[in-house]
């Protein structure tokens, strides 16, 4: 078939976008998990700043407890309820700030063993999540025990990955899969979903060699599904690989849906084999299969990665003109096509022309700008987009911020760092401990010790961690200037966050320390 019939073909009509899966569960549904009113979410939306006060209120609580007693002792005389909501927010934020991992899983029992109440599936897995960062298995293994004698429904197969994902990181994959099984104890049932959890973890944290040689061995046990397929299709780099899965996927008569066709067709795009991606997108359409947003993303970044962004660009066009409109990500994908080929004018015009139709650009689409201007060690075309997503209102993550603190440090730039600096405090967006480690690395250099300790503290009461190695430099400047009061208080500050986390080396030591626990 002629190419013009190809494209035509994909160029029609299409659903929207469809979500990604979110990283932990919502809240359980089961009315027989409901708490007893006083126990039940009782804030609106306009508490929110109450609550918030709560959590922070809270946080500072577990963060400075000296002991389990203490702790308990401070949140009985808090006078803070101790509701589903805040008990969410509060794990949340030791999550991301990195708290003390023993301390919160007090609190957590804590709050759960008052009668009558019931944790919610998001405070289980953001725990579990905590408590495997700092690979305490051990407590991994009691608070699944624990919870499946008081309410087993809790515990699911996004309550295995994230459990599993923490042990893959650090063990292998024998000891991974070994602590699958042990869930069929734990979890209400063993089933497909499960396999599929296990599947996607070995996807992401090992090799999709290793998630083979898994779906092979235990493929007898479990009945495979199409999400099991969508799993193992979505992180090929071989063409051949994932033609493989997918004919297996049709001999099993299970039907490939549209995800199952993007798996392949990105496949295909990232390997610069757009004629395959053109014939496979015909294939949808001869079985009445429309192609979605994501089909027409991955054709217009396969088109950039062969060097032809103005085709790319026509996708997006004639998209348009067929009532299939381009989402952000759409637009990303074009943009981007044009930063690698180094035409920023061009992508300028394209995000000028997302603003015109009413789409806002992220902050993925001014990180394809910042990188440019990173390693074109561009600072003044960097802080000057920078200015403009601030006053667009779209704030930077983290990878942002990266781009912008380690640009500053290349040219010495002092006051551009604290601006970023204070933006983030006053905002909350970027990663602190990240970002700190390069500022505190800049201030130091340049000698500025008030400046450091300023940051350092703000660090600490938003209830950040500083690294160590950042403590030890602003320590050492400080012993040199006599400023010995102030160093007093910033190592009572550092102590607030608990001792420092000991870390095996090696992945043996993992392995034995994984095989001791009770299943």
């Amino acid at each position: 078939m002629a190419m013009t019939a190809i494209r035509a073909s994909l160029l029609r009509k299409s659903p929207s976008r469809y979500a990604s899966a979110p990283l932990f569960l919502p809240l359980s549904s089961n009315p027989q998990n409901q708490t007893p009113f006083v126990f039940t979410r009782l804030f609106s939306a306009g508490d929110k700043p109450s609550i918030d006060a709560d959590v922070e209120t809270v946080y500072r609580i577990i963060s400075s407890s000296a002991s389990s007693e203490n702790l308990k002792q401070s949140l009985k005389s808090s006078g803070v309820f101790l509701s589903n909501d805040l008990i969410d927010k509060v794990l949340k934020r030791v999550r991301f700030s990195h708290g003390n991992p023993l301390q919160a899983l007090e609190f957590f029992k804590f709050t759960g063993n008052r009668k009558g109440f019931f944790h919610t599936s998001f405070s289980l897995d953001t725990m579990l999540y905590v408590l495997g960062r700092s690979r305490r298995f051990d407590q991994i293994w009691e608070v699944l025990i624990d919870v499946k004698g008081k309410d087993q429904s809790l515990i699911s197969s996004r309550t295995m990955q994230v459990v599993l994902g923490r042990i893959a990181k650090v063990c292998s994959v024998r000891q991974t899969v070994q602590s699958f099984w042990r869930f069929k104890k734990l979890v209400p049932e063993f089933d497909t979903s499960c396999f599929n959890a296990l599947l996607r973890t070995i996807c992401q944290e090992k090799s999709m060699t290793h998630a083979r040689s898994v779906y092979h061995n235990l493929k007898r046990d479990f009945q495979p599904n199409l999400h099991t397929f969508n799993i193992l299709l979505s992180g090929w780099k071989s063409s051949e690989e994932a033609e493989g899965f997918f004919d297996e996927m049709r001999q099993l008569g299970v039907k490939p849906d549209v995800v199952s066709y993007n798996c392949l067709i990105d496949v295909y795009c990232k390997g610069r084999e757009m004629d395959e991606a053109y014939k496979l997108v015909q294939k949808m359409r001869d079985g009445d299969m429309a192609p979605d947003v994501i089909t027409y993303t991955m054709i217009i970044g396969g088109l950039g990665l062969i060097g032809q962004p103005d085709k790319a660009r026509n996708i997006l066009k004639e998209m348009k003109e067929d009532g299939c409109y381009p989402d952000v990500a759409a637009y990303n994908a074009a943009i981007r096509n044009y930063c690698i080929a180094k035409r920023l004018g061009d992508a300028y015009g394209l995000m000028d022309e997302m603003i015109g139709k009413g789409l806002q650009p992220n902050a993925t689409t001014y990180n394809l700008f910042f990188r440019v201007f990173f390693w074109s060690n561009d600072l003044t075309s960097s802080w000057s987009l920078y200015r403009r997503m601030m006053d667009a209102g779209c704030l930077p993550n983290t990878q942002s911020c990266m781009f912008l603190i380690r640009l500053f440090r290349r040219h010495e730039k002092v006051e551009m760092a604290l601006e970023l600096w204070k933006d983030m405090v006053e905002k909350g967006f970027g990663s602190y401990i990240l970002v700190s480690d390069v500022l505190f690395d800049l201030l130091c250099d340049m000698a500025k010790l008030v400046e450091a300790e300023k940051c350092f503290l703000e660090m600490t009461e938003k209830g950040h961690k500083p690294s160590y190695v950042s403590f030890k430099r602003i320590k050492a400047l400080m012993e040199l200037a006599n400023k010995h009061e102030a160093l007093q208080n910033l190592t009572e500050k550092m102590a607030m966050f608990g001792t420092k986390i000991q870390l095996h080396d090696s992945e043996e030591s993992h392995a034995e320390q994984l095989d001791s626990l009770p299943c």
